[in-house]
């Protein structure tokens, strides 16, 4: 009609066509690499899930908790052009849900994977899965926040998953597993959990997962060394976070008798700065310094004790389960 300007409608609908070639775009690339996985063994009997073709000679990555428990867990993985293979467990870390499967076949070549710690709320995600009767599953959202914290927990072993990506893209059941790309395609998450109505959690692809990655696919585990301590995030007073140059530490809120950290002299209600140097701001600030090459190693740690700096030494020992 005259004197009606169209314009805006226009503009709008340009927008929701970027927006959906970058969803088909993605989706083009990643779901001919991801499986349908359906797991056999350990205590669960069977389970069922998404997978991520990790490596171009045939590695698939997945969540531990989608292969279950034990040793023995095999399965198979069914891809969209209809490749079949067995799967047997290479590697499986349920302290980071994350888990490698290797294929006794070619497969699909591996998307592009990138790095999580570039996201920033509001960054467009797509999440792709292949859950059973629903090959091909892809919802789209954005990042809605980032730096959660998921719980996970190995026999007496817990920990905290860190800088977990959350997400409004919706989850689809059997999406465990799936992946979680930006808006070029790049894998940065692996799809983990469904925290609520229209909140998606992805275990985050990033350096440190990157190295718990390389130990599953070398060493079929991840060896992590243990300090002994039960810790929280505390502020520092004003005095102190000038002197030190952080605003928090970590107070100690129990010492496991006979672990390094009480063999050490450490003791409830000290604040620990750093380690080996290094500033401990949160509880993830630690645990990146606990892995493998800790273990055995002399190391340096620095805590304010009723208002005094202390320095001690302590030898981490082998985190068992």
């Amino acid at each position: 009609m005259d004197g009606i300007d169209s314009g805006g409608t226009d503009r709008e609908d340009d927008v929701l066509d970027a927006y959906s070639r970058v969803v088909s775009g993605v989706a083009e690339r990643l779901i001919p690499r991801v499986a349908s996985l359906r797991m056999r063994g350990g205590r669960r009997g069977e389970s069922s899930g998404s997978g991520v073709v990790l490596t171009s000679d045939g590695h698939l990555l997945t969540n531990a908790h989608v292969v279950g428990d034990g040793n023995a867990v095999s399965g198979t993985a069914e891809f969209e052009d209809g490749t079949t293979a067995q799967l047997q467990l290479i590697g499986s870390d349920p302290l980071s849900d994350l888990a490698v499967l290797r294929a006794d076949r070619a497969i699909p070549d591996p998307p592009e994977y990138g790095d999580a710690d570039q996201l920033r709320v509001g960054t467009l995600v797509v999440a792709v899965g292949n859950p059973l009767g629903l090959a091909g599953s892809v919802t789209a959202g954005v990042v809605s926040a980032l730096g959660r914290s998921l719980p996970t927990r190995s026999g007496a072993a817990s920990r905290i998953v860190e800088d977990v990506i959350q997400t409004d893209a919706a989850l689809n059941p059997g999406n465990s597993g799936g992946a979680l790309a930006d808006g070029r395609g790049r894998v940065v998450g692996i799809n983990t959990a469904v925290a609520g109505i229209g909140v998606g959690l992805a275990v985050p692809v990033n350096s440190t997962t990157r190295r718990i990655i390389y130990a599953l696919l070398h060493d079929g585990r991840v060896r992590r060394a243990y300090l002994g301590l039960v810790s929280t995030p505390a502020p520092l007073r004003p005095q102190l976070s000038e002197r030190f140059g952080q605003r928090t530490a970590l107070r100690v809120v129990e010492v496991i008798g006979g672990s390094p950290a009480s063999k050490a002299g450490l003791q409830p209600g000290d604040l620990v700065l750093a380690v080996d140097g290094k500033p401990l701001r949160d509880a993830q600030s630690l645990q990146r310094l606990m892995f493998a090459d800790a273990i055995g190693r002399r190391t340096e740690i620095t805590a304010i004790r009723n208002g005094a700096l202390v320095d001690v030494v302590a030898v981490p020992a082998e985190l068992d389960g």
